[in-house]
């Protein structure tokens, strides 16, 4: 089954084009099923690119996917054009009397900050508590992780020296996860942070358990089952460009930066990048849109009881 999309959103002509199967509004409306409802709140600067990169995993599956964009209720973007936003976007206010079967939480480019220090922290904080009312499972990307984990179990994130960019060699901890169903033992995920979250105090945590790590980078894939999410601190999602495109702008700012490990061929910019971490990226999100499927309520009104 395919994801219905908005035929006016740009990710739909993006992933028919790359042969996901899409459905529109009307077609799935002649369907008999009753689709997962997923929501994505959108929290990156460039939010057409990010709805791209998430919608295509998550369509991937034999499962009907009904997407819906959240935005924070009063942040106004200023990398999107308020046209798309107000097309395709619903304010977390708007969607807070609702269910949904699934909810990601994206990374934003606000590491440095402390989390109370960032504009929508109050909001956001209510959107954790929603979660575990109105969402059967949640995952929480990047600095989404982050604040999760933190605002549920108050582990800490740490500024590094430098920032920890690349693809990096990660090895699975716990092969009996139905989230790394047919995972190999190790994989290459991308990663790009100027922060870091440690061993350590997500040990001393209760009830969490380090699904994937890393020697270089760290923690990758936390499961915290009280609270039906999954903390992920690195981006299964990029495209083959990203880390480039993140790269070429520092650069083109002046800023500090290594050129992103074990991702060009012999560590050289003007060659093409190659994508090592792509399936791997379909197994995880595809396993947890099946574990959603295998869990959640039939009918939707008794998600969170």
């Amino acid at each position: 089954m395919p994801i219905k999309l908005p035929s006016a959103l740009p990710a739909f002509d993006v992933l028919r084009n790359e042969g996901v199967m899409v459905l529109d509004d009307d077609t799935a409306a002649r369907q008999d099923i009753r689709p997962l409802r997923i929501a994505l709140l959108n929290l990156m600067p460039k939010k057409i690119q990010t709805e791209n990169q998430f919608a295509r995993l998550i369509g991937a599956t034999p499962l009907q996917i009904e997407l819906t964009l959240i935005r924070m209720s009063e942040h106004q973007t200023k990398n999107t054009a308020a046209e798309h936003m107000e097309e395709f976007y619903v304010p977390f206010s708007d969607v807070r009397d609702q269910k949904f079967d699934g909810l990601i939480i994206t990374g934003a480019p606000i590491e440095h900050l402390d989390f109370t220090d960032v504009t929508y922290w109050d909001e956001l904080t209510e959107v954790f508590a929603w979660t575990q009312t109105n969402v059967h499972s949640t995952f929480g990307v990047c600095w989404g992780g982050m604040a999760m984990i933190n605002h549920f179990h108050n582990v800490p994130k740490h500024i590094t020296d430098e920032k920890v960019f690349g693809c990096y060699r990660h090895r699975v901890t716990d092969a009996s996860s139905p989230f790394l169903r047919g995972f190999s033992d190790d994989c290459v995920v991308p990663v790009s942070r100027w922060t870091e979250m440690r061993e350590d105090d997500i040990a001393r945590a209760t009830g969490l358990k380090t699904l994937i790590t890393s020697d270089q980078s760290g923690p990758c894939l936390v499961e915290d089952p009280a609270h039906r999410a999954l903390y992920i601190f690195n981006h299964f999602e990029y495209d083959s460009g990203t880390l480039k495109q993140e790269y070429d702008r520092d650069v083109a700012e002046g800023t500090k930066i290594h050129v992103p490990q074990n991702y060009y061929p012999n560590d050289d910019p003007t060659e093409r990048p190659m994508n090592k971490w792509r399936s791997h990226a379909h197994l995880l999100y595809g396993n947890w849109i099946n574990e959603i499927y295998q869990t959640t309520k039939y009918n939707l009104d008794d998600v969170g009881t």
